[in-house]
């Protein structure tokens, strides 16, 4: 398979996650040998989120939209993430290429059973700067029937030779023995007085990310970052890999959004999901969907469902459930999307067969 030039398209909406998305993919692309061009509007985030910043990856180049406008010509697969318009100019140029490019939009994450469904369907484009292109739906999913996740080849070799003990040590969050290490990720939280409450029971290390999940968590214990038996730690902006660190070196990851709810996955590792929440409540059904897929039991659920609520008056937050039996849940729940062709892979076999 002889290596192809790929062009791959993000707007950034909020909260970085469709850059987190997007940067992963491109610099799992890279790694395998292919070449890439990220376009985004705003690649701030890529400061502390890229290993090295923008520049640490191999095979990426980094573009600003929508400098894509004039005179660059389109490579051979066109990813458009997320929903994300083309600029026209760029359209045309791939309407009008001897060879047109792959066009592929790259949808959002979901356990949906449509996901299965509208997997690899396409529409011809009949009017407009793209007249005579077909596009492409890819859907990220956790079945065999949809484009699966992202997962790169060296993950579950790089988990085994973390020292989760020195990573912790070097990020001023070394844990006491005996200590439960829990991760918290997420955005506003009207639960998270009653976690904290929970938590404080028994010994544990809080280890609260930068952004949201730090100044709430600094406004709900005060200055000394204490209760009970809990004390907590405010982290630094963590670039990707070490964000993995993080999830791999905890007990319990409580993570956000789409890119930090799969890695979670790949940890192996007990986790709470909080869905980016959506003014229609649709939210839920794809919270719900996911559950059902992960054969959640009435404990996990209810507790999901809780810290997921979006009312003004919170249903009590249920007891963890016992996180050893959980662990080993996680674990099968991992082994089992391991056996499943991962997206990159999958994009790959995609644009051979297509092309």
């Amino acid at each position: 398979m002889h290596t192809l030039h790929w062009d791959l398209f993000c707007r950034v909406v909020d909260n970085f996650g469709d850059i987190g998305v997007c940067w992963r993919l491109a610099a799992d692309l890279g790694a395998r040998g292919e070449r890439v061009r990220l376009w985004v509007d705003d690649a701030s985030a890529l400061r502390w989120m890229a290993p090295d910043g923008a520049a640490g990856a191999v095979g990426v180049e980094l573009h600003a939209w929508p400098d894509a406008a004039a005179d660059i010509e389109p490579g051979d697969v066109v990813i458009e993430a997320f929903g994300c318009e083309l600029p026209e100019a760029f359209v045309r140029r791939m309407a009008s290429a001897a060879d047109p490019p792959l066009w592929i939009n790259l949808e959002y994450l979901s356990a949906e059973d449509f996901a299965e469904r509208a997997h690899k369907l396409s529409s011809p484009q009949a009017t407009g700067p793209g007249a005579g292109l077909r596009k492409w739906f890819f859907y990220p999913g956790f079945t065999p029937r949809t484009g699966g996740l992202i997962r790169e080849r060296d993950l579950r070799a790089r988990q085994q030779a973390l020292d989760a003990p020195a990573w912790l040590a070097a990020h001023g969050a070394a844990a006491d023995p005996g200590d439960r290490i829990v991760s918290l990720f997420c955005y506003e939280q009207p639960a998270l007085p009653a976690l904290l409450d929970h938590l404080a029971q028994q010994p544990t290390l809080l280890l609260a990310t930068a952004g949201h999940a730090a100044r709430q968590v600094a406004a709900l214990l005060g200055p000394t970052l204490r209760r009970g038996a809990l004390r907590a730690v405010e982290l630094p902006a963590l670039s990707q890999p070490d964000f993995d660190h993080l999830l791999w070196a905890s007990d319990l990851n409580f993570v956000r959004g789409e890119d930090s709810f799969v890695r979670a996955q790949w940890a192996g590792k007990p986790f709470v999901w909080q869905i980016y929440p959506q003014h229609d409540g649709v939210h839920l059904d794809k919270l719900d969907a996911f559950l059902a897929r992960f054969n959640a039991g009435a404990e996990l659920r209810a507790f999901w469902h809780t810290w997921n609520a979006v009312t003004p008056h919170l249903p009590p937050l249920p007891p963890l459930p016992d996180l050893l039996a959980w662990r080993h849940e996680c674990e099968i729940w991992r082994d089992a999307l391991e056996a499943q062709a991962d997206l990159v892979s999958q994009l790959l076999r995609f644009a051979a067969e297509t092309r």
